[in-house]
């Protein structure tokens, strides 16, 4: 099978970058991932350019089209892509189909934020959504995420606060990494209160970064010295006519299964995992809904240090069998 591969990959570092515009920061991390990646710029056939705040901060919505202008990329056709937290995901997504459907054999995924802007406040994604209008703002639906979590399944205050230590760790080995300070589960703990019962190093920070990524049929990417295949790659939506449960993401236990199912694998067979960490409680129901650990079981594995790098996810499954 033909599945498409990674060949080069570019990411700026994260933080407020004030000088910044969203243009340079995407050129950046383009021109990283070229030279990762060893092939000309003239190679390229499409972009799939991701965002969700500049049409909001900006006014703009084609800011793709501005950036392959200013990189001097002619004539290729510009896709935006706006998809909330699944912005990136969903352009990986559309290049790795416009591969694997023989419309162009390379194509550039690059995904650009500039959330530090001086004088503007909260974004307001839902204004009209009845949720909103009762104060369901993003940090106080998590927040009753997190407090059904521990009523259903008896987490703890500290297993949710031990998502940040370790995620705060290991930052502090990245050096393009925005929060690189680490921090104790009393640190965590003892932070401002955003939503109880999630305090303020249990929420993401704004930052200002871009990612790109090279994407090659299996032709192209034989060249490559840095070739990796892609087994799958899932899209999916919620289902809306059934009442949402907090502690239970369908829709991540429904791609975590196709996903597996098309690559021929299972969670047990994982090296590495990338969690989707906006809150505490987000990973936690990550963890559960890729397999890594049962249902409720989440607190557990990030306390036992199972989610921390050289984490014994694996022996798990092996102490099971």
């Amino acid at each position: 099978m033909t599945h498409g591969c990674h060949t080069g990959v570019g990411v700026t570092p994260f933080g407020k970058h004030l000088e910044r515009s969203i243009v340079s920061l995407a050129i950046e991390a383009l021109q990283i991932a070229l030279g990762d990646s060893g092939l000309p710029k003239g190679r390229l056939q499409a972009c799939y350019f991701a965002n969700a705040l500049a049409p909001v901060l900006f006014g703009d919505s084609s800011v793709g089209q501005n950036v392959t202008a200013a990189a001097g990329l002619d004539g290729i056709p510009v896709v935006n892509v706006e998809n909330a937290c699944t912005s990136g995901s969903t352009a990986f997504y559309l290049a790795r189909n416009a591969i694997l459907a023989g419309e162009c054999d390379v194509a550039l995924v690059l995904g650009a934020e500039k959330m530090c802007v001086p004088g503007f406040g909260l974004i307001n994604s839902g204004a009209s959504e009845l949720d909103t209008q009762l104060g369901l703002v993003t940090p106080a639906s998590f927040a009753l995420r997190a407090r059904r979590h521990m009523h259903e399944f008896g987490t703890t205050l500290e297993q949710l606060a031990a998502v940040t230590v370790k995620s705060r760790r290991h930052a502090a080995l990245n050096p393009l990494a925005q929060m690189r300070q680490e921090e104790s589960l009393a640190q965590v703990l003892a932070s401002p209160p955003i939503a109880d019962p999630l305090t303020r190093s249990q929420c993401c920070p704004v930052a200002d970064g871009a990612a790109a990524l090279i994407l090659a049929s299996a032709d192209v990417a034989r060249g490559c010295a840095r070739a990796v295949p892609v087994a799958a790659s899932i899209l999916t939506s919620g289902l809306y006519q059934h009442s949402q449960d907090l502690v239970r993401w369908e829709t991540d236990y429904r791609s975590a299964s196709l996903a597996y199912e098309k690559a021929g694998i299972g969670p047990e067979d994982l090296d590495l995992v990338e969690c989707h960490d906006a809150f505490t409680i987000s990973e936690i129901l990550h963890y559960e809904a890729l397999g890594l650990c049962a249902p409720g079981d989440g607190g557990a594995f990030v306390e036992a240090g199972h989610a921390s790098l050289g984490g014994g996810c694996r022996s798990m499954y092996q102490a099971a069998c």
